[in-house]
């Protein structure tokens, strides 16, 4: 493991959050005066919370990744209490609606969101399963149905809510820990396709999703005239009205931007501009070179965890970097994919950019467990090194 790999990773994690930080401090400023009577209120919290991230990405980089499946117990109590969680934020229990969506536990002046602490624990519990079960990972029962189980118990309870973009996330960062672990792909497509399949019923019975959905299609395969009559709509559905707006937003910034502070999309036409749809804010204000250089900064992050997951000092370093890696990855390449309109309307956060307190510091726990096993996969590589050195006489 190179030094040198774990200062870029670190500089360009840097990078997404200097950036995401400067188009929040412009795209939550009308929504802070309109709902709080303060232009810098979302700003300010935000900061706040990068602050507490930084420390956890700290404190979980120099903690010794592998105390999760030393320490007897230490996954398995984490998942249970992330499935508590869960339950507890559906109806009747402690959970509160918002946007048609049981998502949050009130804690005081914050808001938790159990679903996004799910991804984290999923990775981290079929990390430690698949590595303590060595070779058996080819076997039917505990290389796929065990595995498929508990991230099928995750969600369920995420899909419960609902929040299909989560469950989408769960899902697939699961499924990846277990490929890469090496369990047989003829024993997980077909459970994944019954559950994919399951997930998709589903959704067929939740008319605001399937709503989306259609409105997306009729988009795609519709005429020009069919299109610009959803737009102009009064009955239009709100996440597809915003997504027209994104895009807008996107076509005005052209190549260099209108100009930081300077969007008018963020002036009530986009709602959710400080937290699904802030890329559209800065993709307005900074141009097409933004929008490039958040795309590149994205696939450097991938390629440099891919990198470490590679020299990781075992196998459970591999599949922790690649679970991790890939969250953070996915949800930014969705969430791109829904403001430029290529995919169906879906909150999803931006990963270092959209405005929240669990989001944000689920990404940082992500960044520093990736740190994690890249310093110790270093720190063994030194003392290797050192141990096999000739002696000087």
């Amino acid at each position: 493991m190179r030094k040198s790999a774990l200062f870029a990773f670190a500089l360009v994690v840097a990078a997404l959050v200097a950036l995401g930080l400067i188009v929040l401090f412009s795209a939550s400023e009308a929504n802070g005066l309109r709902l709080h009577k303060d232009a810098y209120f979302f700003f300010k919290r935000q900061i706040a919370y990068i602050g507490v991230g930084v420390v956890v990405a700290a404190a979980t980089a120099f903690v010794d990744y592998r105390r999760w499946r030393e320490i007897p117990g230490a996954a398995w109590f984490m998942y249970a209490a992330v499935l508590v969680l869960l339950v507890l934020v559906l109806p009747p229990f402690l959970g509160h609606k918002v946007n048609g969506s049981f998502r949050w536990l009130a804690c005081g002046p914050v808001n938790l969101q159990p679903s996004e602490l799910a991804k984290l624990a999923i990775v981290i519990v079929v990390a430690v399963w698949m590595d303590r079960i060595g070779w058996r990972v080819e076997l039917f029962v505990k290389g796929t149905l065990v595995p498929y189980a508990l991230i099928g118990a995750y969600a369920f309870l995420v899909q419960r809510e609902p929040d299909y973009g989560s469950l989408m996330v769960i899902g697939f960062a699961g499924a990846l820990v277990m490929f890469v672990a090496g369990a047989r792909f003829w024993h997980m497509f077909p459970l994944g396709l019954a559950g994919g399949a399951a997930a998709a019923v589903a959704m067929c019975f939740n008319a605001n999703r399937m709503r989306r959905l259609m409105a997306y299609l009729k988009a795609v395969f519709g005429s020009a005239a069919e299109a610009t009559e959803k737009v102009t709509t009064a009955t239009m559905d709100a996440a597809q009205y915003q997504a027209h707006m994104a895009l807008v937003a996107i076509k005005n910034g052209g190549l260099t931007g209108v100009g930081l502070g300077e969007s008018i999309q963020k002036q009530y036409y986009l709602p959710e501009c400080h937290t699904d749809f802030i890329f559209a804010v800065g993709a307005e204000e900074l141009g097409l070179l933004f929008s490039i250089g958040v795309i590149l900064l994205y696939a450097a992050f991938f390629a440099l965890s891919v990198y470490i997951a590679r020299r990781a000092s075992d196998r459970f370093g591999r599949f922790l970097v690649m679970g991790m890696a890939f969250i953070i990855f996915f949800q930014a390449m969705f969430n791109l994919g829904v403001v430029c309109e290529a995919m169906p309307t879906k909150g999803m956060a931006l990963p270092f950019f959209s405005y929240g307190g669990t989001n944000m510091l689920c990404a940082f726990f992500a960044v520093g467990t990736i740190l994690s096993v890249g310093i110790h996969a270093y720190r063994d590589s030194k003392r290797v090194l050192s141990r096999g050195a000739p002696k000087r006489g």
